[in-house]
Parts: C-alpha cells; structure tokens; sequence
C-alpha cells in the first residue's frame, strides 16, 4: 500500500470551522496536537475519499492504527503521532477511538435517531477534546463539558454539510425519525432549496443542538490553564453563533459558514467572555453584558 498522505483532500488545521493550534495553544503543547491533527485529518479524507472503495479505505484505517500503535513506520502521519504521545507519555486511546468513527464513516450511512447520533459523536467528535484536555493535565471530570461541546460542533458541521455528505457519499447524519415527523426523507437534500418540511426538520436538529450548550459553555471555566479557558471560549463563542445561523437559514442555498472575519470576531468575543467570567465570576459578567 502507499501512503495515506497521497489521499489527503488538502485540507488544513487552518481551514477547520473552530480553531485548531491557534496562539493561545501553549507553545509547548501544539506540536503533539498538530500531530494529532495532521493523523486524524489523513483518516478523516481516507474516509471520505470520492472514488476509493470501503474495502480499500477500511485497509488504510487499519494500517494506521497498526503503525500508530508500533507495527510498522510507513505511515508517516501515525509514526509521528506515536512518537509526540510517546515523549509525552499519553496513550493512542483518543486517537484509536476516532478511527472507529472514520471506519463507521466507511460502513454506518445513515442515523436512526438523535441517540445513535451522539453515539456517533462519543467517537468522531468527544476523543478530540478529550485528547486536548490530556495533553494540558486537566482532570477527566472536564470531559462532562467538553463531550457536549464536541458533540455540538459535530452536529453543525453535518447541518453544514448535509447537502454534500448526501449528494457527494450518500451519507446522511440527520436522524432520520426528525426527518419523517417532518414528512420528508434523505431524498430532499437533492433539492437545490431545502423544502418547508426539511427545512422544519433542520431548524429541529439545530434546536436540539443548542441544547447541548448550557453545559458545553461551562468548559472555559472548568479547565485550571487560563489559556484554554480562552481557547475553549472562543469555540463556545463560535458554536453559539453558528447554531443561531442554523436555527433560521437553509444550509442547501444560504451561507451558513462564517467568513474569515466573522470567525475572529465572535472567536475573540467567545474569548473575551471567557476570559470575563474568569477573572470576575460568571455571574457578574452576565450581569454586565445585560446592561
């Protein structure tokens, strides 16, 4: 087999919707997690590759996971992976639950119903934050905030992308058993205009989605490393504001992506907030943010 680099989409740590390494990452900590990065993101585009078969993309999944673990070091995103969490003295665990979501990718194309979504999550979007809060020493009992927040950002990302998932690999995140109580199917994500019914059923996912949030938003007060409290808020600031937009627009024919400028503006505010309620209280700054 050849590298799996050669099947990378070209896709970068800087083009993700939340930030990924940004300046507030310690200096010290972002090499192993653009390590992370730059493995995950090779099984994430072998997954999602447009002409290679399940079969073949299955065979890569497993070879990473081989090498990410000792057996081999052809693969150079997993040798580099396995040597930063080997200086650090971290375990793949995060990282071999993700290729359980990429191989779920491959083989799982549809959701029954919310719950099975999240459990989608628990292993495509959780070990992220999981991993980042290993990588900073925080206590595992962060994870009851930071599972919410990944889970989030997952689920506006398939809101996002539904048309394209559906279209592109036939593969729809939407729990199906929203979509029927909306009177609409799979089939509607063809339109070029999301109809009243799949439109309804969206705008229900997204609903559902910000309910994750009120315990998401207590990550950046949670973690000890002011830095990452800041960095946390700047992604609860992102997702909030994301979610809104998908709470009202069509994601088949209106944008529902930020731009660049739109990112660091309600980035640096997630921050600002963050770093607020930090110094002063929560209460307090919400108190001060209503007046």
């Amino acid at each position: 087999m050849s590298s799996a680099s050669e099947l990378r989409s070209g896709k970068t740590h800087r083009d993700e919707n939340f930030p990924v390494a940004s300046w507030l990452i310690r200096p010290r900590h972002r090499a192993v997690i653009l390590a992370f990065y730059n493995f995950v993101r090779t099984a994430d585009d072998v997954a999602d590759h447009a002409t290679l078969p399940p079969k073949e993309k299955l065979a890569y999944l497993d070879l990473l996971e081989a090498e990410l673990v000792g057996r081999g070091d052809s693969q150079r995103e997993a040798v580099d992976l396995r040597r930063s969490l080997s200086e650090l003295g971290l375990p793949p665990r995060h990282a071999l639950d993700l290729l359980t979501a990429f191989r779920m990718d491959v083989t799982k194309l549809r959701y029954e119903n919310w719950d099975e979504l999240i459990h989608y999550c628990r292993y495509s979007a959780m070990p992220v934050g999981r991993f980042v809060l290993d990588v900073y020493g925080e206590d595992e009992s962060t994870w009851a905030y930071s599972d919410p927040l990944c889970s989030a950002l997952q689920v506006i990302n398939h809101l996002q992308d539904c048309a394209k998932d559906y279209c592109g690999l036939d593969r729809v995140y939407l729990p199906l058993d929203i979509l029927a109580a909306h009177r609409t199917t799979v089939a509607a994500l063809f339109d070029p205009r999301a109809s009243q019914a799949l439109l309804a059923g969206l705008h229900e996912i997204a609903r559902k989605t910000a309910a994750l949030m009120p315990e998401a938003s207590k990550l950046p007060l949670a973690v000890r490393d002011a830095r990452l409290g800041l960095e946390t808020g700047a992604i609860v600031g992102l997702a909030h504001k994301l979610i809104a937009i998908l709470m009202v627009r069509d994601p088949l024919s209106e944008r529902v992506h930020l731009t660049k400028p739109g990112k660091a503006w309600h980035g640096l505010w997630g921050a600002l907030d963050a770093g607020a309620a930090r110094l002063i209280g929560p209460t307090t700054a919400l108190r001060l943010r209503l007046r």
